[in-house]
């Protein structure tokens, strides 16, 4: 028994030791804490918004008008029988995408019966002419009276109108256009029988075609038109230059144009009004270098139409307007001033601007929340720089 107590004490003052020693430790390091000094307190320094700016400059600029048409040719013909027979021969360039020349036959009606009747009027016409020479002579020695040769003469004239419907109608049976052109559609084959009116394809000229672009008002006050008057006195003026573009068998392409007229009337459902641009040889047919993209009709381009030049313009990202008339100006203190300023015309990445603000003044790039006119505000690059001190030299020197 005097042995299980004996342990029982050993216990306890294990139990207290370790108790001690640690008690010891905390309260050792409390007094440790309590001897280092307080870190010295440093006032928060308040730093105004740091911005971009930019100075301004003035540019001369020549504007750029933007807008977007589809390419349509400037003469598309739908071909129609004039005369009635059997189709009896067709060229090979009379399909869907074929090139003629001018004056080049795509059809040919059977001219049988039509060659017949100008042989028939022909010797109606010689008849004719001989009744009205003998009825000339009999008057002028007094044998026939003059009604008798009026009749005759009339009976001569009419030959003469039935040669010349024989021989219109035998042309007739040569399908041809006065132009260079490409069939869009065949409508009629070999064999068929056509009456005058039916229709027997599509086909339109090649040698330029024709974009109708859609301008604002806003846009006609950036472009020169040509005026009606011009285009009166010359059958067709010549307007600002314009730059085409679109994507060809995956590529971008780009072609040259000419504006060659306005419509003269605007639309009244979009208040638009309609240039009309020329693009010459659009199917590079008579391209000699082999360097043009051709440009199908039916093709939807973007275009760039040649503006107004204008001088002494200030040009600024559009992302530095504020509420499409505004500026903040950065002067010579880094304060701000909110300046109103007359937009002359703005695209998708700049502003001009005519008035408002002056060359060489200072404008904010940064977007700043709530900016008030006298703000004060650093500006990015003319921040002092910070100094940095060497570090000590700890390294042990022989002494």
């Amino acid at each position: 028994m005097g042995r299980g107590i004996q342990t029982m004490d050993r216990k306890t003052k294990r139990y207290l030791l370790i108790f001690a020693i640690l008690a010891g430790s905390v309260g050792g390091a409390a007094m440790l804490g309590k001897m280092k000094p307080p870190p010295e307190k440093k006032a928060a320094a308040a730093l105004d918004t740091l911005v971009e700016v930019m100075p301004l400059v003035a540019e001369t600029v020549q504007f750029t008008v933007q807008s977007q048409g589809t390419v349509r040719p400037r003469t598309e013909t739908q071909l129609s029988a004039e005369v009635s027979g059997s189709i009896v021969s067709i060229s090979p360039k009379f399909i869907a995408g074929g090139v003629f020349a001018a004056g080049e036959t795509l059809l040919r009606i059977d001219p049988a019966n039509y060659e017949v009747a100008v042989e028939q009027a022909e010797a109606l016409l010689e008849q004719r002419r001989i009744e009205f020479e003998g009825a000339r002579t009999l008057r002028s020695q007094g044998y026939r009276a003059e009604s008798e040769y009026a009749s005759a003469a009339a009976a001569l004239a009419s030959a003469k109108a039935d040669l010349v419907r024989a021989q219109r109608n035998l042309e007739r049976t040569y399908i041809r256009l006065p132009y260079e052109g490409m069939v869009r559609s065949k409508l009629a084959d070999l064999g068929q029988y056509v009456n005058p009116g039916t229709l027997l394809g599509v086909t339109f000229a090649t040698d330029y075609a024709e974009i109708r672009l859609p301008l604002t008002d806003e846009d006609l006050a950036f472009v020169d038109l040509p005026s009606a008057a011009d285009i009166a006195a010359a059958g067709e003026a010549r307007g600002p230059s314009v730059r085409f573009s679109a994507t060809r068998a995956g590529r971008p392409a780009a072609w040259s144009g000419r504006i060659v007229r306005g419509e003269g009337v605007i639309d009244e459902n979009t208040r638009v009004t309609y240039a009309v641009a020329r693009i010459e040889d659009p199917f590079a047919l008579h391209d000699t270098s082999g360097q043009r993209v051709p440009l199908p009709v039916g093709t939807f381009v973007a275009a760039a139409i040649e503006g107004h030049r204008v001088e002494a313009v200030l040009r600024v990202p559009r992302t530095a307007l504020r509420g499409n008339r505004q500026l903040v100006v950065v002067d010579v203190e880094n304060r701000l001033q909110i300046r109103n300023v007359t937009l002359l015309r703005a695209d998708a990445e700049y502003a001009y601007i005519y008035s408002g603000v002056a060359e060489g003044e200072r404008i904010a790039l940064t977007v700043i929340e709530n900016p008030v006119n006298g703000m004060k505000v650093r500006v990015a690059g003319q921040e002092p720089e910070k100094r940095t001190e060497p570090p000590a030299d700890v390294s042990g020197g022989a002494g």
